[in-house]
């Protein structure tokens, strides 16, 4: 199995770039964020691989740190989910916005890469949720404690009203989270909703 690849790169691709390794040309499939990492041809890169072995061919998908290899390798692992799709989830989402979206059941968010429809999504939810907070959410790799929402609470009620205006769960749910705990019990959905306006306004 290869782990990486460190040669030329000299083509650069939609989906794809093709690295030269000692006079051999080796075709890797990559998400847009690491294909938007590496260096303008003919520069040299180091690569990780995820190497998979088919009846009929051996593909390689490259990576441009660990924790994207990581994600991929759990994504492949959900029914449903392949390597294509997987490589798409990545692209549309950073490692870090992967637990996001998984600690707050952001099923649209999954739903924003291409292949994910909300059948998919909900299956990544129910199979990754618990996975997710040991699961690196950056470069340096942090875990992010798994938290649900109850339904019908005024934390869920928020987060429904603020993404029917047209914000980004994962970038509702910690500041609606915060303001709940500074409230406490006095917390009401209309102050919840309010304040957090504010906040996201900013």
């Amino acid at each position: 199995m290869i782990a990486f690849l460190c040669g030329l790169v000299i083509q650069v691709d939609l989906g794809s770039c093709v690295v030269d390794v000692n006079g051999v040309g080796y075709l890797v499939a990559a998400s847009t964020r690491t294909l938007a990492a590496l260096p303008s041809p003919p520069e040299k890169a180091r690569i990780l691989v995820e190497t998979v072995v088919r009846e009929d061919a051996i593909l390689l998908y490259g990576f441009s740190e660990s924790a994207e290899r990581e994600w991929f390798r759990l994504l492949t692992g959900v029914q449903g989910v392949g390597a294509k799709v997987a490589l798409g989830i990545l692209s549309a989402l950073s490692a870090s916005d992967l637990v996001a979206a998984l600690t707050s059941a952001d099923k649209a968010s999954l739903m924003r890469a291409p292949g994910v429809g909300a059948r998919l999504a909900e299956r990544i939810l129910t199979e990754l949720r618990d996975k997710a907070g040991k699961m690196p959410g950056s470069k340096g790799g942090f875990s992010v404690p798994v938290m649900a929402t109850p339904i019908g609470s005024i934390e869920a009620d928020a987060l429904m009203a603020l993404a029917g205006l047209g914000f980004r769960r994962m970038e509702a749910a910690p500041v609606v989270r915060r303001i709940m705990e500074a409230s406490g019990p006095d917390a009401t959905l209309d102050t919840v909703l309010r304040d957090s306006l504010k906040d996201l306004a900013r």
